[in-house]
């Protein structure tokens, strides 16, 4: 299809240059639902900041190591790939404040889903750790 386009013709040229835009327009929108998927759901800085005050858990469900290199102070750390299995860390209470962030806000909103289907009615996603005030 695109290598039989004769690019000597007027039309051919035409028709290659507009299947090269819709790629563009393509690789676009995708790149636009990603960031529109991430940043869904995730929690203002002056929501996070009146939870904090209430005494919210704060939760960092990223790795050990990136845990370990830098965090929220106050976090506890239960990467995501274990949530599921580890909720008791998070106490009894599933309407208590808790408050998830990792390093893009990806695998907080993934924990934020996992929480909700465990009935926790009060939990947030902060987005990344840049995100927490």
């Amino acid at each position: 299809p695109i290598a039989r386009l004769r690019l000597t013709s007027a039309k051919g040229c035409a028709m290659l240059c507009a299947m090269k835009n819709w790629m563009w327009i393509v690789a676009a929108v995708g790149v636009a639902l990603v960031f529109k998927h991430l940043l869904i759901g995730r929690a203002s800085k002056g929501d996070i900041q009146t939870r904090l005050d209430q005494g919210a858990l704060v939760v960092d469900v990223r790795t050990p190591a990136e845990f370990a290199g830098g965090h929220f102070k106050g976090a506890i750390n239960i990467p995501l790939s274990g949530l599921g299995q580890q909720l008791n860390l998070l106490g009894d209470d599933k309407g208590k404040a808790i408050i998830l962030y990792c390093h893009s806000g990806a695998r907080s909103a993934s924990a934020k889903r996992t929480l909700d289907q465990a009935g926790y009615t009060n939990a947030v996603n902060a987005g990344s750790l840049h995100h927490m005030p």
